[in-house]
């Protein structure tokens, strides 16, 4: 009997997708991947509003879910955080089979924490989660995936990263231009000589704190999005000089914003927590590496 492997993933989103994707090119699932990211795509639109179904909920989940075709993927019911809370179908779970070893992926809402507390030996989540969690402070900062494995704590986690999937998006400096002296780069050097305000989203302090050292935060001071703030970048654009994910940088530029170093790979990532591995896992970690990536790891 073919051993399966349990493999944590999230619920939906962009890392759930690099996953597919990843998974279509190693196991050869494109239709599956595909179907499933569409799915999630057009649940997303009628939680936004942008769809309007003609059957209720309970209806497109029930055609969702081939419970007779055990390859077949299962969605779930979560409550939506947004206004009014709404239901909204998420992944569940689906099994890949192979000819060595059968993949089952698990809609977790934290893979991280999974891991984390030994529940599965492999799972993807984001790399921001990281460092967010357990990535050690220090005086100087990082600026790859390469480094978060060597700050991680042992007495904190497990967990260690394995690779990442591509799907980067950059936490990036971005200031006003008068901001910046004539011939200044916005860089991590210009930071460390700032003396003012430094605006980020919330939920990134500590992950801009491991990423940009604890030095370059000496005369910093943190500020944050109001609730009257449509953009992140109006924010930033108040505060002078912040941090923040950008793809093309065109809503900073419309507030004219100037965009710096990117800092850190805001990127869906493999982790293994090695103390649940054996032998079947090991090949299922072939199987989700073996293209070959610039940020792959060594554990």
């Amino acid at each position: 009997m073919t051993e399966t492997v349990c493999v944590a993933v999230p619920r939906k989103g962009r890392p759930l997708e690099a996953v597919l994707e990843r998974l279509a090119s190693g196991a050869g699932v494109h239709a599956l991947a595909d179907d499933v990211s569409s799915t999630l795509r057009y649940e997303k639109a009628v939680t936004k509003g942008s769809q309007q179904p003609d059957r209720d909920v309970y209806e497109r989940l029930a055609d969702y879910s081939d419970l007779d075709d055990p390859t077949a993927p299962e969605y779930t019911l979560l409550r939506d955080d947004r206004d009014g809370k709404p239901r909204r179908i998420v992944f569940d779970s689906v099994t890949i089979e192979t000819d060595d070893v059968d993949v089952r992926l698990v809609g977790r809402e934290e893979p991280f924490r999974s891991l984390r507390t030994h529940e599965f030996a492999l799972g993807f989540d984001s790399a921001d989660l990281v460092l967010e969690e357990v990535v050690s402070l220090r005086p100087e900062g990082l600026d790859s995936l390469a480094d978060v494995n060597a700050r991680i704590d042992p007495r904190e986690s497990d967990v260690r990263v394995v690779t990442g999937l591509g799907d980067t998006v950059y936490h990036t400096l971005m200031a006003k231009p008068e901001l910046l002296p004539a011939g200044a780069e916005l860089d991590r050097e210009f930071v460390t000589s700032y003396e003012g305000d430094l605006c980020i989203s919330p939920r990134y302090e500590r992950l801009v704190e491991a990423v940009l050292g604890t030095d370059a935060l000496e005369n910093l001071e943190f500020t944050y999005p109001s609730a009257d703030d449509a953009e992140e970048e109006a924010a930033i654009a108040d505060a002078g000089l912040g941090v923040y994910l950008t793809v093309t940088g065109s809503t900073a530029r419309d507030y004219g914003l100037v965009l710096g170093e990117h800092l850190f790979p805001s990127e869906t990532v493999l982790m293994e927590n090695p103390t649940e591995a054996d032998g079947p896992t090991g090949l299922v970690k072939e199987l989700l590496t073996e293209q070959e990536l610039e940020t792959a790891l060594q554990v």
